[in-house]
């Protein structure tokens, strides 16, 4: 969910790699939540998410709200094209020694800005397995201790749940495509009817890593680093693939989508019949919204789709570690989760374990109404794991060079 991370920032954090996580030095301690809430009562954060989405923003606002008046934190919301902006800029900080009150309190972060931050050794933490709502997060069967293979050792607090999805207009298309092969074969029989977001867009890159997945012959060898060694051959069926896709993109390849949102406007604008999502409610949020026509309707592959967790993680040298902590406690409640769920919100998927609920809670989530271009829980299928956040990164590269067009 979270867009690339730039080149900048990965050569920073190398130069400036250290052996450990900082410790909690100078911050409340978060298994002493009570002294954690009393330091935090009138600092404000400043949360660099994803600025690209209106109910993603709506979202965050309403958060602000909920912590300030439960807790008295300001939740200032820093937009961001690109997550990789924060990262350098916390990077950047260390490097001048500016080691107190940095400017970043919060990001949104997954895989490749994770691993960044993790190895130049400037997370906040461990703090995340010490919230309180720690307790309801479903540790067995979600993917909310490891971030693209990577471990979170209690770094970053997970928020929400995401897997691919394909969305597809029925009034077009008969039915689910099968396969990534389907989808290629489609395309050919309807040339300008599909595209996705030009990488290094986070979703554009996304679907080049769930290609690479369904046609690498061991897909064990995306669990690992990046060998340059093999990475052509192991990478050739991708290439080979989009070669004889790319033609038959919308505008023959020639442009793509800045964004997920632009990308759903193209399907709304009926340019497009085909559009991926790493939301599965997305569809049915953008149909209650009446941004997307009710003939639009959602599907997934055979072998099953990627999905990770979205997480929230703190700077070393944020000024408002109590605040930041407060939010990121706040995002994993029930309250929030159920808001987030709700495909007229977000239609995120929750981090949460619906038997550590009480009925009440479990109760809130059973009445929401998911939509009707949502897939259950046994729909969705397989959820294929996130390779390491290196390929992510090669991957992308290796596209632009191939592929890549200006806007």
């Amino acid at each position: 969910m979270t867009p690339f991370q730039t080149a900048r920032t990965l050569a920073l954090a190398a130069s400036l790699a250290l052996p450990a996580p900082l410790a909690l030095a100078q911050a409340p301690d978060p298994a002493d939540w009570a002294q954690v809430t009393e330091a935090a009562e009138g600092q404000t954060v400043y949360w660099h998410a994803w600025g690209g989405d209106t109910a993603t923003n709506d979202f965050i606002s309403w958060v602000g709200d909920r912590v300030m008046a439960e807790h008295g934190v300001t939740l200032e919301h820093v937009k961001l094209s690109d997550t990789g902006d924060a990262v350098t800029r916390v990077l950047s900080e260390k490097q001048a020694g500016e080691d107190a009150d940095g400017a970043v309190d919060l990001i949104w972060i997954n895989g490749p800005n994770f691993a960044a931050m993790k190895d130049a050794g400037i997370l906040f933490g461990p703090f995340a397995e010490d919230l309180p709502n720690w307790q309801y997060v479903d540790v067995d069967g979600k993917t909310v201790q490891t971030d693209f293979t990577v471990p979170t050792e209690g770094l970053e607090a997970p928020w929400a749940m995401a897997q691919v999805v394909f969305m597809y207009d029925t009034a077009d298309i008969e039915g689910p495509l099968p396969s990534a092969e389907a989808i290629r074969d489609w395309a050919a029989n309807n040339p300008g009817r599909f595209t996705y977001p030009q990488p290094p867009d986070f979703l554009g890159a996304t679907f080049l890593k769930q290609t690479l997945i369904e046609l690498v012959d061991d897909n064990a060898v995306l669990g690992a680093p990046v060998d340059e060694a093999d990475f052509q051959a192991v990478t050739a069926p991708l290439w080979d693939y989009l070669d004889a896709l790319t033609p038959n993109l919308w505008r023959q390849g020639r442009a793509y989508p800045a964004s997920g949102p632009a990308q759903i406007q193209l399907l709304a604008d009926d340019e497009i019949d085909l559009a991926i999502s790493f939301n599965p409610n997305e569809a049915s949020r953008n149909i209650a919204q009446f941004k997307l026509p009710e003939t639009i309707r959602t599907f997934v592959l055979e072998d099953g789709t990627l999905g990770n967790a979205s997480f929230v993680a703190i700077p070393y040298n944020s000024g408002s570690k109590a605040g930041a902590m407060v939010v990121a406690n706040y995002l994993m409640s029930p309250e929030a989760q159920v808001r987030a769920q709700d495909p007229e919100v977000l239609g995120y998927n929750t981090v949460l374990d619906m038997q550590a609920l009480s009925d009440e809670q479990r109760a809130a989530f059973d009445a929401l109404e998911l939509g009707v271009a949502t897939l259950s829980p046994a729909e969705l299928g397989r959820v294929q794991p996130e390779p390491h956040p290196s390929w992510m990164t090669r991957v992308t590269e290796e596209w632009i060079e191939r592929y890549g067009v200006v806007q």
